[in-house]
């Protein structure tokens, strides 16, 4: 796939988030609209992390075109991008659950 094509995935990749991430209504508190604010900005980061990790891993291993950095470099470059996607839409995930007022151990 050429750049074009991986920005054209990128896109629609944003744009579906945020389109089921968007509220209806303005119903709940401001916490509950703060909370959902960020989860939604924690998950397209991650989206990106990992779009950028899967275009790294592409462009070094299956489409070589002579890069000067090794493919260790590359492949540790291409695991941290993809812990730090992970990490992120994990964080989301938590925020877009609610709250426990009366929590249970």
């Amino acid at each position: 796939m050429d750049l074009t094509s991986w920005l054209v995935v990128l896109a629609i990749a944003l744009a579906a988030i945020l389109f089921f991430c968007r509220r209806g209504g303005r119903k709940g508190s401001l916490t509950d609209r703060v909370r959902h604010v960020h989860g939604t900005r924690l998950l397209l980061q991650g989206a990106l992390a990992l779009w950028a990790a899967l275009l790294v891993l592409v462009r070094s291993f299956v489409l070589p075109f002579g890069i000067a950095i090794s493919h260790h470099a590359m492949l540790a470059i291409t695991l941290a991008l993809a812990g730090v996607g992970a990490v992120w839409t994990f964080r989301a995930s938590r925020l877009f659950k609610p709250r426990r007022i009366f929590g249970t151990r």
